[in-house]
């Protein structure tokens, strides 16, 4: 088990050192420049030439990353060439709504996907699976600003219950934390629960045209446990996949849904940052994020090693 952590910690080094040098280059080879954006429309090219060699950039590529990639190392993630606030600070202000926002997104998912999934498998067939089907198919092809959209309109506008948009951290209190992130959480979450839907219900399938599943129901055991317990126990492998595959996918995309309900969570940070051209601040929520999904992708690794030892023995 300790060799199987140890590899994949170290498989972690090599995907953050590419995602930072795409993050920078990326970054870099867009076209418009902080000098431009600072000294604003009116200024003269010498004036901004002399403002870009002032904070670095008149040097080559290779150079910046490397003096930028020092800076990562010591815990500094540079300075906003806007508000002039360290990245860290600004991250770590924008940082809870994102992480809220990812959590509820993720309990939404599963609450729905699960409990259908198995269901549908279950009664496969009948009118309760194709019911299923046109729930995932719907997931699948709406996007989720859309989704937004919808339920803006519905629950905001027309029923009054839940505010149209922005937010409460946790410590106005739980029930107005809650509030305002309902329907961007159900937004973002119902694409990945379909997803997640479609893949419990192949796994259980799969499972429950097994041998030991006969012999189960001929043993006698109720349908419940049989679903349940005996059956959804092998299906984990598959099934944690896709919620590990459906919390980064979330984290990544709520720049989109934090826009449109005036969420202040790091993607509405990057969105603000890229108009910007804030460089630091881009790479630093990019790295952050980066670090955030190979740390999500490396625990699931560990789960699956505890729940299959095969996976771990190989």
């Amino acid at each position: 088990m300790k060799k199987y952590i140890i590899k994949r910690v170290l498989s972690v080094i090599p995907v953050l050192f590419i995602v930072s040098i795409i993050a920078f280059s990326l970054t870099h080879l867009a076209p418009g420049s902080p000098a431009s954006t600072i000294l604003g429309e009116n200024a003269t090219q010498e004036e901004i030439d002399a403002l870009e060699e002032e904070m670095g950039l008149n040097l080559p590529l290779p150079v910046q990353y490397i003096n930028w990639l020092v800076d990562v190392f010591h815990g500094d993630l540079g300075t906003s060439v806007v508000g002039s606030k360290p990245v860290t600070e600004m991250i770590a202000s924008y940082f809870a709504p994102t992480i809220s926002l990812t959590i509820f997104s993720t309990i939404i998912s599963i609450l729905l996907a699960l409990p259908l999934g198995m269901l549908a498998a279950r009664k496969r067939g009948s009118a309760v699976d194709a019911a299923v089907n046109g729930i995932t198919l719907a997931g699948i092809s709406v996007p989720g600003f859309l989704v937004g959209l919808l339920l803006m309109m519905l629950f905001c506008v027309k029923l009054g219950w839940l505010p149209v948009s922005g937010y409460k951290p946790l410590s106005a209190g739980l029930w107005k934390h809650i509030r305002c992130l309902i329907l961007p959480s159900f937004a973002l979450g119902f694409s990945h629960s379909a997803i997640m839907m479609r893949m419990t219900k192949s796994s259980m399938l799969d499972v429950l045209n097994s041998d030991y599943i006969r012999m189960a129901k001929a043993k006698g055991v109720k349908e419940f446990f049989l679903v349940t317990k005996h059956a959804f126990k092998n299906t984990l492998v598959a099934v944690i996949t896709v919620i590990g595959q459906s919390i980064i996918g979330i984290l990544s995309g709520a720049a989109v849904i934090e826009t449109m309900f005036n969420i202040p969570g790091m993607g509405f940070l990057i969105v603000n940052s890229i108009g910007r051209r804030d460089y630091e601040v881009i790479q630093g929520v990019v790295l952050v994020i980066a670090l955030i999904n190979v740390t999500i992708s490396l625990i699931m690794d560990l789960i699956y090693g505890l729940i299959d030892p095969r996976i771990r023995l190989d």
